[in-house]
């Protein structure tokens, strides 16, 4: 057998093998999900769609923690700002406090060993979320715990768009200012929030860990909103009954707009019907070929009607959903296909019309911000983009 027909060889075994890989391993993974969801709780609700102003608040919170810490995070960098996230664990726990850090393995790379020591070292539980396994080594490097939770002494939470590097706090300048959505959450939830922590906690730490001890009951606050973690799919079928629902308008912002087949027709027949699509998205990506996979839906649904924006006035991150004027979610699962079918996501959605218009105001301000997309715009004749378009459509589910 002569080379060239050894590298075809390799090529095909290959591709064979990231087939079964993958598909055997999607398989295991939905034989093992069990769909959770949390009644119709009622709690109170900050939201802070600035990194700095959120930060502020969210240190002030874990320095003033008196018995436990857990967090989890899809990102933590290896920056100035990281440092000073970790002085604050390290401190706490030599405290007496307990403190358990969660991140996800690929996209918390950059936390090495010598840090990950240091954090040990002082006390701090530390585990990576989300580990390639054998044996689908693809489907599992794949699979990302996207979920960017925090409870503090069981009373106070923290969910949403947030990660922890100096891009969110303003300091990267070709992403400033971060524009994005998290919430501060207390009341009868939090025990909620918690009790999902530690299911990703014990699924991928040595120490296994009971929830109850860490909740204790909360009294109710005036919001009510429900937690709902998705998987493996889950989030398609519940983005679909939010679309089915809307009588009036639909609101999206994401900054990555690529909807699955299901979604794709159901948003366009909505807008046949009348209903009212608006869709905001970034100007500037901060991921190659993220904005070209996007293009060809854009087309799709300027063409049905809806309108689509640019937000222009730094980078766009926020993750959310506006259904009429009764319900929105906001949380971590962008509107993708990523999001929707093999990230970890945690998303909250509010049912609370004063919640909605109050989180309404927010958006219109960011679409005043932002910069109309036109058909003709995405239309014009531009090779290059074209190019990449072919490319992202061939790797959009992975985007």
């Amino acid at each position: 057998m002569n080379l060239p027909s050894i590298v075809i060889a390799l090529i095909l075994l290959i591709i064979v093998w990231l087939y079964l890989d993958f598909t055997l391993g999607r398989k295991k993974h939905l034989s093992l999900f069990q769909k959770r969801e949390t009644p119709i709780l009622h709690g109170n609700f900050d939201i802070f769609p600035h990194g700095k102003e959120l930060f502020a608040d969210y240190f002030h919170e874990l320095n003033n923690a008196a018995s436990h810490i857990h967090i989890l995070f899809y990102i933590v960098k290896d920056d100035q700002f990281t440092q000073q996230f970790f002085t604050i664990l390290k401190e706490k726990a030599r405290q007496g406090i307990e403190v358990r850090l969660l991140v996800d393995r690929i996209g918390s790379h950059k936390v090495k060993k010598p840090a990950i020591n240091e954090l040990r070292a002082a006390g701090v539980h530390f585990a990576f979320s989300n580990t390639i396994r054998l044996p689908f080594l693809f489907y599992s490097s794949q699979v990302r715990n996207h979920r960017k939770i925090t409870i503090i002494d069981g009373k106070i939470g923290y969910l949403g768009g947030f990660n922890i590097g100096k891009e969110y706090i303003d300091q990267d300048p070709k992403l400033s200012p971060w524009r994005d959505y998290h919430l501060k959450i207390t009341g009868e939830s939090v025990p909620y929030l918690q009790r999902e922590f530690f299911i990703d906690w014990n699924e991928y730490s040595a120490e296994k860990v009971s929830a109850d001890a860490y909740a204790p009951k909360q009294p109710k606050g005036k919001i009510p909103h429900q937690f709902v973690p998705t998987e493996v799919g889950s989030l398609e079928d519940k983005h679909l009954h939010l679309m089915q629902c809307a009588k009036k308008s639909i609101m999206i912002g994401t900054p990555y707009f690529i909807p699955s087949k299901k979604l794709t027709h159901e948003l366009i027949g909505a807008a046949k019907r009348g209903i009212k699509i608006t869709i905001v998205v970034p100007y500037i990506t901060d991921h190659m070929l993220v904005q070209e996979a996007s293009y060809r839906y854009f087309r799709l649904m300027l063409k049905a009607g809806a309108q689509v924006f640019q937000y222009k006035n730094g980078f766009y991150h926020a993750k959310s959903i506006i259904i009429d004027d009764s319900l929105c979610d906001i949380g971590t699962a962008n509107f993708d296909k990523r999001s929707l079918f093999l990230n970890k996501e945690m998303n909250c959605y509010f049912h609370d019309p004063s919640f909605v218009n109050r989180f309404k105001e927010i958006i219109h301000k960011d679409i005043l911000d932002s910069k109309p997309l036109r058909l003709e715009d995405l239309n014009k004749p531009n090779l290059l983009r074209s190019f990449k378009e072919g490319i992202a459509g061939a790797l959009s589910f992975f985007l």
